[in-house]
């Protein structure tokens, strides 16, 4: 894995594009993004949205907000959609279930449904799954097990393993993923994040570059550049050549073409955000965000040119787990390497 980490970037990139090609083919899955609610009782070091930042305008969807979107959305073509929010004592697993429960009745069975909100019970994941959940998403953030119980105000990397554990006990595909850049990580940090995402075997992955928000203890840290988060996404796309792995929306914000980088080096995802304008702004991770001013519905047509400029092409499929898509081999489905 170091030897790959190492390699020039173009070579590292080239590489992880043919896997993808090979793997994935020219596809690029869309996923229609909802941010329900920015309260958390999480008080993250690095994130915008945690508990003790005064300075946010707070706000939570009700669930005829969520399910209108939905509905538009499922008219427009999604047939994924992503929910996702602080860890919100006012959104426990039994709301959310029923929540599942409705999109599912409304778009009869057709649409993926993947949730966000941090750590819950064991017994709530699986009640999401018998409701209609598809996915669960749970980024470890970090492999380090000291920065992550820093970054996190003490939280232990093993309580986080635990859930992603448990997401899968609950017969859901397993999203998972971590940030690039934070201070205090090292280029082993980055690998190991890598090996981590292996070891886990998760069907999707983020990677997000750090970008420090100004409310935060992490504010005045030094900025990285977009290469590493890049190497990380080739990276894991060897690793993990059945991978689902987003093109975020962090990296847009931090370069211009960021996206269209992570799409060059083996991402196949873009989640376009339906959150209300007035609230997609208050749902602020980090500063700088791209998209905030605009309706994710108007963002298609932009995407699916940009996406073509790089030989690509937008797909409205469901885009399940790779190993969904295919049936087992003895070596399972990402045991492969390109």
């Amino acid at each position: 894995m170091k030897d790959l980490w190492s390699l020039p970037l173009p070579e590292l990139i080239a590489r992880a594009r043919t896997c993808t090609d090979q793997w994935q083919g020219k596809k690029v899955f869309l996923r229609g993004l909802i941010e329900v609610t920015n309260y958390c009782v999480q008080n993250c070091l690095y994130c915008g949205i945690r508990r003790d930042n005064q300075k946010v305008m707070r706000y939570r969807m009700d669930e005829e907000q969520i399910l209108s979107l939905v509905r538009e959305g499922f008219q427009r073509g999604f047939r994924t959609f992503v929910l996702q929010g602080g860890e919100d004592p006012e959104f426990p697993p039994i709301r959310l279930a029923r929540l599942c429960k409705k999109i599912y009745s409304l778009t009869r069975g057709e649409a993926a449904i993947t949730l966000s909100f941090g750590i819950l019970p064991r017994s709530g994941y699986r009640l999401l799954s018998l409701e209609g959940a598809t996915r669960y998403l749970l980024r470890f953030e970090t492999s380090d097990p000291i920065l992550h119980k820093r970054l996190r105000n003490g939280i232990p990397l093993s309580r986080r393993l635990q859930a992603l554990e448990d997401i899968r006990w609950a017969g859901l595909e397993v999203g998972s993923g971590f940030m690039v850049g934070l201070p205090g990580e090292t280029e082993e940090t980055r690998i190991g994040n890598v090996l981590l995402a292996k070891e886990l075997d998760i069907d999707m992955g983020g990677v997000g570059p750090f970008i420090p928000h100004p409310d935060t203890p992490l504010g005045d840290s030094p900025q990285v550049d977009l290469e590493p988060a890049i190497r990380s996404t080739a990276l894991l796309r060897l690793a993990l050549p059945g991978c689902n792995i987003p093109a975020t929306t962090a990296a847009g914000s931090l370069e211009p073409r960021g996206r269209e980088r992570m799409l060059e080096a083996g991402a196949n995802v873009l989640m376009p955000n339906l959150t209300p304008q007035p609230l997609k702004k208050a749902y602020s991770l980090y500063p700088g965000k791209i998209c905030v001013e605009e309706s994710g519905f108007e963002c298609i047509s932009s995407l699916s040119q940009r996406v073509a400029e790089i030989g690509l092409e937008l797909s409205w499929e469901r885009g399940d787990a790779f190993r969904k898509r295919l049936p087992a081999t003895k070596e399972g489905n990402n045991g492969s390497k390109c």
